[in-house]
């Protein structure tokens, strides 16, 4: 299950899913942009991939498009549930960080985040 350029394995699968050979790059990281239509120059920098390693990516992602599809829902579940989990675990401490006051001498950059927070939401 490797797409070869020439004599070279482009896509390999690890303990990570398929990933981009010599990076640590998965395709489901590559999927997150390419769902939301983001031109493969702009995923290639994000990245710091070269021209060969997208092209390979993009076109294995299209090639198997059904398998890739699957597998990248299944790793959205897996970080959701973990972001909930995570988000569970830490309930009780973000709270007691967030009822303590402000370091003496950083209340004036504590004042602007809240304003712009506020400002933020009410644009929301």
């Amino acid at each position: 299950m490797a797409l070869s350029s020439g004599e070279q394995v482009m896509i390999i699968r690890t303990e990570r899913g398929l990933t981009i050979a010599g990076t640590r790059i998965t395709l489901y990281d590559v999927m997150d942009y390419v769902t939301e239509q983001y031109p493969p120059k702009f995923i290639r920098g994000l990245f710091d991939l070269t021209e060969e390693q997208i092209n390979a990516a993009l076109s294995y992602i299209e090639s198997n498009r059904a398998e890739i599809e699957a597998e990248y829902q299944q790793v959205l579940k897996e970080a959701e549930e973990l972001r909930q989990y995570y988000e569970e675990q830490n309930r009780e401490l973000v709270a007691r960080i967030a009822a303590q006051p402000p370091k003496p001498g950083t209340e004036a950059a504590w004042e602007k985040l809240r304003a712009a927070k506020a400002k933020r939401n009410s644009n929301v």
